[in-house]
């Protein structure tokens, strides 16, 4: 389902942007601030996907973690209760002459007690200071060789996260990163070649002909969808548009053909790049209910006469 998610994401994204290049190349300003809106949404939803995910990660990491904390902790405990077992025999049968039967007669029975009493608390002492000196090294080595204890039999995933043998994954992988890489490098470079060439600055020729026609049809939605609406409607996109070409629109009348169809007549005659100015302007009106088409462009030639 993730999956799915990024790829409807990215294509998206795509297509968002591209359509935000062409509206910018056609200077139409409302409909590429609609895809850059898209465009900034689907960037938001990616990142929080990918955020989402990374959270997920590290979420089964932890647990993932604490379960070898706890197995690593029950290892050490096992073999720490090992490595004390000959020692807690030992101290079970260190005085075992004293469990003899006390019917038996010995020779300077005083004497033997006191040095026996004597010798119990010495070996009392030391006992105790062995045993706080020895207790560090004992978990040492215990944590030390909790490594090389068996696997649990009841886990069989306790061996998963052991790194595979050869090196075989890691090259393959290393040459898929390398492959994506120079790809990606080489659409970016043509994308910005492209872009650079789309948007370069160039000195225009000028228009030898007398004027530039053009014609347009338009589009109401609502109640008002009389004559003398539409013609209302296509005088303000016309005269909302006249700003939008370097050459100063002075002689620009719009005449009405019928049928919500009219035709503009701009004097001086436009530039390729003004009448791609105008026209973008003219087909990404803002007024309300109303669209406006441009049907076609033209221009009128000088009567020498």
């Amino acid at each position: 389902m993730r999956k799915i998610a990024y790829a409807f994401g990215v294509l998206v994204a795509a297509g968002a942007g591209t359509y935000l290049v062409v509206y910018l190349y056609r200077w139409q300003w409302q409909r590429a601030m609609i895809c850059g809106v898209l465009l900034l949404i689907v960037e938001v939803m990616l990142f929080g996907l990918a955020t989402l995910g990374r959270l997920s990660r590290i979420e089964e990491r932890l647990r993932d973690t604490d379960r070898r904390q706890r197995e690593l902790d029950a290892r050490q405990e096992d073999v720490l209760t090992r490595l004390r077992e000959p020692a807690a025999a030992q101290e079970e049968t260190r005085f075992r002459w004293l469990e003899d039967p006390a019917d038996r007669t010995y020779v300077f029975v005083p004497v033997l007690m006191v040095a026996g009493v004597l010798l119990s608390g010495l070996a009392w002492v030391v006992q105790k200071v062995a045993a706080a000196t020895a207790r560090p090294a004992e978990h040492r080595l215990a944590g030390r060789l909790a490594v090389l204890s068996a696997p649990n039999p009841a886990d069989p995933d306790d061996l998963e996260d052991l790194p595979p043998l050869g090196g075989g994954p890691y090259r393959g992988r290393t040459a898929r990163l390398a492959t994506v890489t120079l790809v990606g490098a080489t659409l970016l470079g043509a994308l910005i070649v492209g872009l650079a060439d789309l948007t370069q600055t160039r000195s225009e020729e000028a228009n030898e002909n007398a004027a530039t026609s053009v014609v347009v049809q338009i589009e109401l939605r609502g109640t008002d969808v009389s004559s003398d609406g539409k013609a209302l409607a296509a005088q303000q996109i016309w005269e909302s548009c006249r700003h939008s070409t370097a050459a100063p629109l002075h002689h620009a009348a719009l005449g009405d053909l019928g049928d919500g169809t009219f035709a503009g007549v701009v004097r001086p005659a436009l530039t390729e790049h003004d009448l791609m100015r105008l026209r973008g302007c003219l087909e990404d009106a803002t007024l309300e209910r109303a669209h406006l088409t441009v049907l076609g462009v033209g221009d009128a030639e000088v009567n020498e006469d």
